[in-house]
């Protein structure tokens, strides 16, 4: 299954969730009609000796079937209305719940620095900013990821996988948790936590009605009048009660249906981004040693998001999350023997293990050294390292050459670039560095004018962006996105007004020579596109466009974009773009489109802001006439290539680095 059928398949199963939250509801609302009208006739008298049932429901009255009704009806959309405003805040407000502590991203802890190294490297490779990662005080083996998108998405980790786990097996649940991500399933995961709130709210409000029915019993025994509203009371709160089971049941039911089939798939695909079975299945296994059950109590909620079982539940297996382990590690590894290993010993770990690369696909240096490992060509991208039509097979899907190319560009980078990155609190003035001007150029001098943004900071700051700046000279594109990507979690630790004095600097900085140049563009647009969700509110993407046919003029002003910036002469820029065209079978579109790609990009962000929300399905079609005019003259350069990542990451299709970027052989 490739990326945008797995985000198809998930836009399906967000319908299969909101059909059985449906069926749920509908037989709530029986089984509380039918409580309430035999409360109505218990404590009218209409149970009369010898009646039949139908001559003893039609003796309730038509209004207290529609308000019985209408009131769970009501009670459930309010409470998962409730609940989903409650987590809004997308993976952190999970985490956060869990009691999760925010890894930092300069830790020095060395468990921790060889999880984050795992993480890094594999959200490079996969063409998506490096989540931040929760550690929850749990011994049990276990992670989850959650989040509305790539965008807000976080990992947790147990304490327990954290100390039991090796890297090759941290690998493999990472790589897990990662295909959720990118698969979609997160935000199903999420609306899923909301959904079955609802469902189950009516079995608190039982509860809360028993209690009360507890106090009014003492205070109303000496009166027959208020005695009888007690028991009424009592009656239908211990009903409600007893259908918050019922609850508990569908909700189970709801989750083992939604959940188990992704757990097999993820299994799969870390398999496939990992190239090393044995990472994953050696997780399992450890599992079926040790455990992976929760004792917070707030787990069964999100039992649905974790690696492996969080909770016990009392029908067993038929109603688990996730399938048998047996026939996970089955599933992976055909040859296991069966057997879970005992007397489990926390994996150890030395320094010097954390600069022998990512056993399992990389296998060069994560530390930041260079000269180590496999080589980058800083100088120059320029190659093929695509065909038209392999492109959107790329896409969320990063391969073994995926892990090779963001395992040299990391080794390549240098290490006090990489330190500021990691750092919170230089993580901003890295950005600043990035932006900074080369050289002046003629006229007002642009460095100047930026100079001038950045006079408010501290000299102290001032140096660091200096050497930042010093630091980075000449280097590639693909090399400073890769830094602003690492940046992403350290940078999300800043406050909402520190956040809003970045962005705004960020803009004066572009800004400073009145033209927005590509890579400004591009780290604009990656920037927000990361930052937004965490800061403001998250977004899910929403289908509005069912065919490119739809939205023609949006697409030729992208391919008018891309072609303007791939190719140095009118006639192949106008070559391309019909090229281009013709794969979409949009050819009669005008070759000019109403647009100067030179003057700004105010129409290229308002085309992707359409293109974005095309159907899944569709993208594909984008992706490849987007290779159709840059692979025109058969290469990519510098400036496509950072093109490209910034399209496909608008368009939430990541782009792995090897797209456009091949590492050296090993030395």
């Amino acid at each position: 299954m490739d990326f945008f059928e797995a985000q198809h398949n998930a836009r399906r199963k967000t319908w299969q969730l909101g059909v059985l939250f449906g069926l749920a509801v509908t037989v709530l609302v029986v089984l509380t009609n039918v409580l309430v009208a035999g409360v109505f006739m218990i404590t009218t008298g209409g149970v009369a000796a010898g009646a039949d049932l139908t001559t003893m429901l039609r003796s309730v009255p038509v209004d207290i079937w529609l308000w019985a009704s209408l009131s769970v009806v009501t009670v459930v959309t309010l409470a998962s209305i409730y609940k989903y405003l409650m987590i809004r805040g997308g993976g952190r407000a999970i985490a956060e719940s869990l009691g999760g502590q925010r890894v930092q991203s300069n830790t020095t802890d060395l468990k921790e620095r060889r999880l984050l190294n795992v993480v890094e490297e594999m959200a490079i490779a996969a063409g998506v900013s490096v989540p931040p990662v929760y550690l929850i005080n749990e011994p049990g083996i276990n992670a989850f990821a959650a989040g509305y998108t790539p965008d807000d998405a976080v990992i947790g980790i147990t304490d327990g996988a954290l100390s039991f786990l090796n890297r090759e097996e941290l690998q493999g649940v990472i790589a897990h948790e990662f295909s959720h991500i990118l698969n979609g399933d997160t935000r199903i995961n999420i609306r899923l936590i909301a959904i079955l709130f609802g469902i189950l709210f009516i079995g608190l409000v039982g509860n809360m009605l028993l209690r009360g029915s507890r106090y009014g019993i003492g205070r109303a025994s000496s009166s027959r009048e208020g005695g009888g509203s007690v028991a009424v009371v009592l009656i239908l709160g211990a009903g409600l009660a007893v259908l918050g089971y019922a609850g508990t049941f569908f909700g189970n039911l709801i989750k083992a249906a939604v959940s188990r089939q992704r757990e097999y798939l993820a299994d799969a695909a870390a398999v496939q981004y990992t190239r090393n079975p044995p990472g994953i299945s050696g997780a399992l296994q450890k599992i079926g040693g040790a455990g992976s059950r929760l004792q917070n109590t707030g787990a069964s909620e999100i039992s649905h998001m974790f690696f492996g079982q969080a909770v016990n539940h009392f029908m067993g297996s038929m109603m688990s999350t996730h399938p048998p382990l047996p026939k996970r590690i089955s599933a992976i590894d055909p040859s296991w023997n069966g057997q879970f290993p005992i007397d489990l010993q926390p994996s150890s770990i030395s320094s010097s293990a954390l600069d022998t690369g990512a056993s399992g696909f990389a296998g060069g240096n994560l530390a930041g050294s260079q000269g180590v490992g496999h080589s980058l060509d800083a100088q120059s991208i320029e190659g093929i390292a695509v065909e038209v039509d392999t492109l959107p097979a790329l896409v969320g899907r990063p391969d073994d050459r995926s892990y090779r190319t963001a395992d040299a560009i990391i080794d390549t980078t240098q290490a006090p670039c990489l330190d500021a990155a990691r750092d919170p609190c230089a993580a901003h003035l890295l950005v600043y560095a990035l932006l900074l001007h080369k050289r002046d150029q003629e006229g007002p001098s642009p460095a100047a004018v930026q100079a001038a943004t950045l006079s408010e900071l501290k000299p102290g700051e001032l140096a660091d962006i200096a050497k930042l700046h010093k630091l980075l000279g000449n280097s590639d594109d693909l090399h400073r996105l890769a830094l602003l990507e690492l940046a992403v979690p350290a940078l999300k630790q800043m406050s909402h007004l520190q956040y809003k004095t970045f962005v705004a600097r960020i803009i004066k900085l572009i800004k400073a020579d009145k033209q927005i140049e590509l890579f400004e563009w591009v780290l604009h647009r990656l920037l927000m596109k990361e930052l937004t969700p965490h800061f403001e509110k998250p977004r899910a993407p929403k289908i509005r466009h069912r065919k490119v046919e739809r939205i023609v003029d949006s697409m030729a002003t992208l391919i008018a974009v891309l072609a303007h910036y791939g190719h140095n002469d009118k006639s192949t820029r106008e070559a391309a773009y019909l090229d281009a065209m013709q794969e979409l079978e949009l050819a009669k579109t005008p070759v000019q489109p109403s647009v100067d790609p030179t003057d700004n990009f105010s129409a290229l962000n308002s085309a992707l802001a359409e293109l974005r929300d095309l159907a899944p399905l569709q993208k594909p079609r984008v992706l490849k006439a987007c290779a159709r005019s840059v692979l025109f003259d058969h290469k990519i350069s510098a400036a496509e290539g950072a093109l490209l990542q910034g399209i496909s990451a608008a368009l939430d299709c990541p782009l792995p680095p090897s797209v456009i970027a091949k590492p050296q052989a090993e030395h």
